[in-house]
């Protein structure tokens, strides 16, 4: 392995690595501009990485899932290539489906008011955790499948 990627790792991978790091770290400043008293750039910001990450993960993730792990699943499920990804997959989905869940709530008025929440703090670092620990289970899948052990 020569520089920051294994040489046999396609290189969309690298590119959606590097994407997904990035959006990772843009939602971190989000939490910053928030706590700064920037509320409506923290609205725009948070908003468009959940809405970008949307095309990243049908384009290029769920393909992966289904043509290389799902395949393996459920017989394979104790081995770390297909157990890895798959929890990643259900943290994944938990986060996105909160992240626009947020964003319906705090934007629209398309959600009945006995399903919104007031506490948007609490929500907010549900969401936070849950964006990171997709983000190291991504990088641990990009460890277990390209980094020669």
């Amino acid at each position: 392995m020569s520089g920051l990627f294994p040489a046999d790792s396609p290189s969309y991978s690298d590119v959606v690595l590097v994407a997904e790091v990035v959006i990772a770290v843009l939602l971190i400043v989000g939490m910053f501009l928030v706590r700064r008293g920037h509320i409506r750039a923290h609205m725009y910001l948070q908003s468009s990485m959940v809405l970008v990450n949307i095309p990243i993960v049908l384009s290029w993730m769920v393909p992966e899932y289904l043509k290389y792990v799902l395949p393996g699943i459920p017989a394979e499920i104790g081995e770390e290539f297909y157990l890895v990804p798959t929890v990643m997959l259900v943290l994944g989905v938990a986060a996105e489906a909160l992240g626009v869940f947020i964003i319906l709530v705090a934007a629209t008025d398309w959600i009945p008011e006995r399903w919104r929440f007031r506490r948007y703090k609490v929500w907010m670092r549900t969401e936070l955790g849950l964006w990171w620990g997709v983000l190291l289970f991504g990088f641990t899948t990009y460890y277990v499948w390209y980094v020669p052990h």
